[in-house]
Order: structure tokens, then C-alpha cells, then sequence
């Protein structure tokens, strides 16, 4: 049997699969603080109104600890002249006993908050994202939730961008105070505070940029490892400074294998 007509479940017979027992709460629920421990030291939530959501790479580690791994079934194109727009649909494929256990679908569109200017792929790639979060979300909720974190994906998060404006205060209230009461003297100060200006996040062509430079020879696996875990909370300065690091990294190496050759 060649590479190409092998199917899931003849990829995955070797994979090396965790004791973990999903069906029992008790070690489920010793997996809830190990997992606590690698979302924390791997920084891999984001907050959202003083709450934590776990990013996919968390949800992917917990799956992987039980032998369930996301497979891809499809991405559609669902666009229209007005919209670029992509469905992904992803199932969850359970190693140990060899039947799908979960599925997800999500979307992504270039109308949401923050993603006016992304190019093609990077809305295709964020439907998939959503879409593995998704299923895992649909099976492992709850564990998450025992490690101390909401159960929902940090991902779908972008779906909640739209805040509704705050209602004006009824005109009768306004009459009922009387005319030197209306405006309190610490009003100027509060009406001076501006709000925080948003986090300008990596562009998809610097996320880009930066996997290529870590899939060069001269860049541990570590280093990669490092980098990718913690590449959608790069902001676009640090995402800079993080592609000039990797060039001079590699330039340097370069340079000094030349030197010993």
C-alpha cells in the first residue's frame, strides 16, 4: 500500500496514544490540571473582558493527550461579489478505537471586525482554525472548563466584536435635576478619558514571513516550536522585530558555518 492510498486509520495505527480514559472523570480530571499547566506556561489564552479563552493550540494538546486528532473533511467557498467568505467543516478522530467522536464547523469572512484587508488564504485558514476549535469545544468543553478557563475557543471570540452603543439618557431625567446640578464637576474628567486604542495584531503576510524564516535548516526545532505557539499574539511591532531577529539569526548562522567550513 503506497503513501497516497492510505487512509486515516492505517496513518494513525502507529501513533503512540495517552493512558488518559475520557470516560473516566478521574483521570480526566487529573489530564484538567496538566493541561492547566501547559495553557499557563505556554501562554496560550487570551483575554477577553478579564476572562481567559483557550487559543486552538490548547484545545489541540488536550486532544492529543486523549489520542483525538482533528481531520479536515472540507473548506467551501461560500463568497459572494459583495463578500469573501469560507465554511470549513473538521471531524475528531479517535486513535484508540478508531471512530469519529466529534465535528465542528465555523466560517470566516472578511466583513468580520479586523479583517477588511486579510488576503484569500488567510480567511480560509481562519475558517479551518475555528472549525478544529469548534469540534473539540462540542467534546472536551468540560475539561477545559476543570483546568480553570472558558469553554469556549479564543478564536470564536472574533465572532463577538460587535457591541451594541449605549442607549442616550431619557430626556425626562435631565428635567427632573435641577439647571446648576446637571453636569457634576468631575464630569469633564471622565468625558477626557479616551478609550484604549485596539491591539493591532500581526498582519497574515508577517505571520507569513515569519513561518517561512523558522522552516530554514539553521533554525532549532525549539525555536520554531517556541515561535509558533505564541505567533497570533504577536501585535504588527513585535511581529517586526521578531522577522528581523529570525533574518539576522540566520544570517549569523550562515556566516559562521561558512567560517568553519
Amino acid at each position: 500500500m503506497n503513501e497516497a492510498t492510505k487512509t486515516t486509520k492505517d496513518i494513525t495505527k502507529k501513533v503512540k496514544i495517552e493512558s488518559y480514559d475520557i470516560s473516566r472523570s478521574d483521570e480526566t480530571l487529573d489530564l484538567a490540571k496538566d493541561l492547566a499547566k501547559f495553557i499557563k506556561d505556554n501562554k496560550l489564552t487570551t483575554n477577553v473582558q478579564g476572562k481567559e479563552f483557550v487559543n486552538v493550540e490548547g484545545w489541540q494538546y488536550a486532544g492529543s493527550r486523549l489520542g483525538i486528532v482533528p481531520i479536515v473533511e472540507h473548506v467551501i467557498n461560500v463568497s459572494s461579489p459583495e463578500e469573501m467568505k469560507y465554511q470549513a467543516k473538521v471531524t475528531l478522530f479517535d486513535i484508540r478505537h478508531q471512530t469519529t467522536v466529534g465535528a465542528g464547523f465555523a466560517v470566516c469572512s472578511n466583513k468580520e471586525s479586523g479583517k477588511k484587508f486579510y488576503q484569500e488564504f488567510a480567511i480560509m485558514s481562519m475558517a479551518q482554525t475555528r472549525a478544529i476549535g469548534k469540534a473539540y469545544r462540542n467534546c472536551l468543553a468540560w475539561i477545559i472548563r476543570a483546568a480553570g478557563y472558558e469553554p469556549t475557543p479564543a478564536e470564536e471570540m472574533d465572532y463577538n466584536t460587535n457591541t451594541p452603543a449605549a442607549a442616550p439618557a431619557p430626556a425626562a431625567v435631565a428635567h427632573a435635576v435641577p439647571a446648576m446640578q446637571v453636569v457634576p464637576a468631575e464630569a469633564p474628567a471622565v468625558a477626557a478619558e479616551a478609550p484604549a486604542a485596539p491591539v493591532q495584531y500581526a498582519t497574515a503576510a508577517q505571520k507569513e514571513e515569519i513561518i517561512r524564516l523558522l522552516n530554514h535548516p539553521v533554525i532549532t526545532r525549539p525555536e520554531k516550536t517556541k515561535m509558533l505557539l505564541n505567533i497570533n499574539r504577536l501585535d504588527e511591532e513585535r511581529a517586526v522585530q521578531a522577522i528581523a531577529k529570525l533574518r539576522k539569526a540566520i544570517d549569523d548562522r550562515e556566516n559562521g558555518e561558512k567560517a568553519a567550513a
